[in-house]
């Protein structure tokens, strides 16, 4: 089983881009750490507190079925420490939201997380995007992946997690949560399909962001009809996209061309 960083930069962007593979990937075993950069506020609907409580709850709505609730924990720098749920956790840095940037620190914190986690894969935002915070989010977590196999760097230690050897992790792939109105370009689809539900309860949990925000109505519909236009593309009933620059190696077609 592989262990799989997702990195977010604000709760609820790993829903709207990946959410039900995540609950994909936890379901089949894997150990899933969401690791989001900031705390989302100020918001207009949500301050921390709420926001923070939200996205709890969306890790319930994706963790596997019968797994224990998350217990959330408070490190001693302000961040939300691990709340873990089956082979899914999630996590806080607490930079500051709508003033992320790409700085060594920034990099630093996250390439400690890659090696506290002893990531195989992490999936990030895709780098084509309109916010800020998700540009930063982007190359802070690319350039993480460099540092974090450098032997001869000492890293901070991740709240709530232990320090751990160099780790270069063998894959980073983007997903889809852009402010640009663009149409995405996948790479590669996954087949989610039988989990489109844990996605929409994940989505749904940040009620402040979505039902309580008039701007954003209609929202979780929107991002649900993704999932069965991207399935047409693949085939199947729900599929979502994700995008890679490094190619990908394939041991047989099976998976392909359903053999």
């Amino acid at each position: 089983m592989a262990n799989i960083v997702v990195i977010a930069p604000h709760p609820d962007d790993a829903e709207i881009g990946m959410g039900a593979t995540i609950a994909m990937l936890a379901a089949q075993g894997h150990d899933v750490l969401i690791c989001d950069l900031t705390d989302g506020c100020p918001t207009p609907f949500g301050d921390r507190p709420t926001r923070i409580k939200e996205a709890e709850a969306a890790l319930k709505a994706l963790s596997p079925m019968n797994s224990p609730s998350p217990a959330p924990a408070q490190s001693a720098g302000g961040g939300a420490g691990p709340a873990t749920t089956g082979r899914l956790r999630r996590i806080m840095l607490d930079l500051p939201n709508r003033r992320v940037q790409h700085t060594i620190e920034a990099r630093h914190m996250v390439a400690g997380v890659y090696r506290a986690h002893r990531a195989d894969v992490v999936f990030v935002p895709h780098g084509l995007d309109a916010h800020p915070d998700h540009l930063a989010a982007t190359r802070i977590a690319e350039d993480a992946r460099f540092d974090a196999k450098l032997s001869g760097l000492a890293l901070p230690t991740p709240p709530g997690m232990q320090d751990a050897p160099a780790r270069y992790p063998r894959w980073l792939f983007y997903y889809y949560c852009s402010h640009l109105r663009r149409v995405a370009d996948p790479t590669f689809l996954i087949d989610v399909t039988g989990f489109e539900g844990a996605k929409r309860a994940g989505l749904e949990a940040y009620h402040s962001q979505f039902a309580a925000n008039p701007a954003n109505a209609g929202l979780v519909d929107r991002v649900m009809a993704g999932l069965t236009y991207f399935g047409s593309r693949a085939g199947t009933s729900a599929a979502e996209p994700f995008f890679s620059h490094e190619p990908i190696t394939l041991g047989s077609l099976a998976s392909v061309v359903g053999l």
